[in-house]
């Protein structure tokens, strides 16, 4: 009689396979560069990247949105403007679509969700919902808020 083996499964002859169980428990973050600062975000938002683009200047806007609808995150956050080509993420949350400017992309990793530790509430990074460590020692990741984001409140 043969034994069903049901996927995911670790098996003692196979390397390590997560199960079910941890496979969900773990997140996809595509983590991007912006003034030497390592922001991630959860790659169920993300619809591409886009290197040749242009902006169309909007009058009676914030100087950080920079099209239609496009947003300089490096002006969202404080930063100077960087006036070099920049790469633009197009993210969908929430059923709206907005691309923001990043100086670029570094990597896509999975991180298991228990690993991002709340913000200090002390910081005054008020889009970051999440931090970690990235697994392979380069640095810190800050977990990007889109909610906040597109909010106009802060």
């Amino acid at each position: 009689m043969n034994a069903v083996k049901e996927p995911g499964l670790l098996d003692a002859e196979e390397d390590q396979i997560l199960s079910p169980e941890d496979e969900s428990s773990c997140q996809k973050y595509l983590i991007f560069v912006i003034d030497n600062l390592r922001l991630g975000v959860d790659v169920k938002y993300v619809v591409e990247i886009l290197n040749n683009h242009s902006a169309t200047y909007l009058p009676m806007m914030p100087d950080y949105i920079r099209g239609i609808p496009v947003l300089d995150i490096r002006l969202r956050l404080g930063k100077a403007a960087n006036e070099a080509d920049a790469l633009l993420v197009v993210l969908n949350f929430d059923n709206t679509q907005i691309g923001i400017l990043v100086d670029a992309v570094d990597q896509m990793i999975e991180i298991p969700s228990e690993d991002i530790l709340p913000v200090p509430s002390q910081s005054s990074q008020q889009l970051v919902s999440g931090m970690c460590t990235i697994p392979d020692g380069s640095g810190t990741m800050l977990v990007l808020d889109c909610e906040r984001l597109l909010s106009h409140e802060y």
